[in-house]
């Protein structure tokens, strides 16, 4: 194993919670817990940050809905609970609601596996290219024209594609092994929230 394998770097620690969250997915009959699935998410806010400014809305908006979430937990277990009371309550895609927060938290993940996804197929591109291709893929649709204007100024100010690794700790070999890692297990979970709002006829366009 190559030694940036085995160092723990705020990416590793990242990979390692959502295969755990992909393996109770596709391996289990239980349920995401809550604050399992928060624990994870949290740790993905320094993605965010590593990104700087042209990503600052996204990591206040991110960390936001992931913090709602966490201190639901307190009285929720599941993401099936959390649904569940919303749609009892026709509150689901209300402003401020759980279920609103994890479809805000659901884009966030995607927009770090496309983020990966165009960073590993533009090696000799620009980490503005394949931020503002994954960008207008998962949550442009989403934005107002003025969050997304703020957002294409910003990533004239994103950090070099090695000022990034540096800023992971990583290196070429080690995130790209990573980074697929990531993309592998996100996949799932991002799917198992989807079917959450699907089983209950609500649309995923919002």
């Amino acid at each position: 194993m190559a030694y940036e394998e085995m160092q723990s770097t705020p990416l590793s620690s990242i990979v390692e919670a959502f295969e755990e969250l992909a393996d109770i997915v596709e391996n289990s009959k239980d349920e995401i817990r809550l604050r399992t699935f928060c624990d994870a998410c949290a740790l993905v806010s320094v993605l965010f940050n590593s990104l700087g400014l042209a990503f600052k809305f996204a990591e206040m908006e991110y960390c936001a809905k992931v913090r709602g979430l966490s201190e639901a937990s307190n009285t929720f277990s599941t993401l099936h609970e959390i649904l569940d009371h919303d749609v009892q309550n026709d509150t689901v895609k209300c402003p401020g609601s759980l279920s609103r927060n994890l479809r805000r938290v659901r884009q966030g993940l995607d927009l770090i596996r496309a983020l990966f996804e165009q960073f590993l197929s533009t090696l000799d591109g620009s980490l503005r290219e394949a931020a503002s291709s994954a960008y207008t893929q998962t949550c442009a649709p989403y934005h107002s024209w003025a969050v997304r204007t703020a957002v294409a100024a910003g990533m004239y100010a994103l950090p070099s594609r090695q000022q990034l690794l540096l800023n992971l700790r990583e290196t070429d070999e080690s995130a790209d092994c990573r980074m697929k890692r990531y993309m592998k297990a996100a996949g799932p979970v991002i799917q198992y929230i989807d079917k959450l709002y699907i089983s209950r006829d609500i649309n995923l366009d919002w």
